[in-house]
């Protein structure tokens, strides 16, 4: 059975394929994680006891302070086996050091592939990769080796300079983007000054990386929305992943959340206290690697809270599918009685006409209480315009955060700062 016939298996099937998986993992781990050797030693658990993936809840997470902490207990492979060094993005914390084999690099590649092929990508299609490869930044790497292993042909322009991008557009002919989602909105805005007809060039997809696209019920968001009504020819793809899985999840053309790959990933959605939520319930993402030689994780607690989907898709995958990130479970906010996360407070600020871009400040106030500031880059800052913000905010969220108005250049700046590899929405200084 060639691995990708594993999205069209019943559950059972694909449960047992997992729980045959997790056990030579878990022998993997005992004989050559230092951290999972001490973890385990620790809570007298032994290998041979934990013999389905409903075992696991008898295994502590793993979390990212661990990384942070013990990085190097984490290596299961000889130094001299890495081939390459990444770095998770550092947006809850220092970044990660995450150390891959040859063998990672071709899981990566392999998943990538997957996910070209959820998107209904094929050989004949060409990429203009608008994502940064350098960096220590593994997305890049991975749609590159992906698009390799699709043998189709990619375009490595980097992100920024829409002049650039239009130029390679003009001359490569690309059928699809590979982007942060409100860089989409930038280069359209490009266009739209230069006269250049977006709608008629060679692009007839974007897949998305970063950014939002859809809500909850997968009606596109704001941002989603303002993409579609100003580049409806183009269709949208919505990715979800992080270093530490070293995989992804894409959407098919339905739209309807990021498939599952089983044979790269065991997913569980947790609560507060570590145990599986109802189906149906949002919960904490917490992923299990299978097929990873250099960092291996086993019940790692990604942060971010969502809801699983688990029934067969009209693509014909019946893997469960991962709905849009409703939020991370570290930047929750309880602001004036009302919980928030920042995802509901960009929805609102990408639709109001006159607002450029922004940036959100999470801080505690002097009686222990969160506060939010938007610093808020616009062309006309007043009094009636603060107005106008606040009561866009009552209307959706009952509460309204406190208003800075910015130069669109200054919040730029706060948005790409020197080291960063995608925009910076939010500083949580709390």
């Amino acid at each position: 059975m060639a691995k990708m016939d594993i999205e069209s298996l019943g559950a059972a099937e694909i449960k047992g394929y997992q729980d045959k998986a997790l056990a030579g993992l878990l022998w993997y781990l005992m004989k050559n994680s230092r951290f999972y050797q001490d973890l385990f030693r620790e809570h007298g658990i032994k290998a041979d006891s934990i013999k389905s993936i409903e075992d696991l809840k008898h295994i502590p997470p793993t979390r990212k302070e661990d990384l942070q902490k013990r990085g190097t207990d984490f290596l299961c492979v000889h130094p001299r086996k890495i081939i390459d060094y990444m770095t998770t993005s550092g947006t809850s914390g220092d970044p990660v050091i995450y150390a891959l084999t040859e063998n990672d690099l071709r899981r990566l590649a392999y998943n990538e592939y997957l996910g070209f092929r959820c998107a209904g990508c094929t050989s004949s299609e060409i990429f203009q990769l608008m994502t940064t490869i350098d960096r220590r930044f593994m997305a890049g790497l991975a749609y590159h080796l992906g698009s390799r292993k699709l043998k189709a042909a990619m375009v490595r322009v980097g992100n920024g300079i829409p002049e650039l991008q239009w130029d390679s557009i003009r001359r490569f002919s690309p059928t699809a983007l590979i982007a942060v989602p409100s860089f989409l909105l930038t280069i359209i805005d490009y266009a739209e000054k230069n006269g250049i007809d977006h709608r008629a060039s060679s692009v007839r997809k974007a897949v998305c990386i970063g950014d939002a696209l859809r809500n909850t019920d997968f009606s596109y968001n704001t941002l989603g929305r303002k993409i579609h009504e100003k580049w409806p020819e183009m269709k949208l793809y919505s990715t979800y992943a992080s270093t530490e899985m070293a995989a992804s999840f894409t959407e098919c053309s339905h739209g309807v959340g990021g498939h599952h790959h089983p044979e790269l990933l065991i997913v569980e959605l947790l609560d507060e206290n570590g145990n599986p939520v109802k189906q149906g319930e949002a919960g904490e993402l917490t992923i299990t690697t299978l097929g990873v030689d250099g960092m291996p994780l086993l019940r790692f607690r990604t942060g971010d809270i969502c809801h699983g989907h688990y029934e067969p898709c009209k693509c014909g995958r019946k893997t469960m599918r991962i709905g849009p990130v409703i939020g991370r479970k570290n930047q929750m906010i309880k602001y004036k009685g009302t919980t928030l996360y920042p995802p509901s407070l960009y929805d609102i600020l990408e639709n109001i006409e006159g607002v450029k871009n922004y940036f959100v400040e999470l801080y505690t106030n002097t009686i222990g209480t969160d506060e939010i500031l938007i610093r808020v880059g616009c062309d006309s800052p007043s009094e009636n315009f603060e107005k106008a913000i606040k009561d866009h905010f009552r209307a959706k969220l009952r509460v309204a955060p406190s208003i800075s108005f910015e130069s669109v250049d200054y919040i730029n700046k706060l948005q790409y700062p020197s080291m960063s590899r995608k925009p910076v929405k939010i500083i949580d200084r709390r």
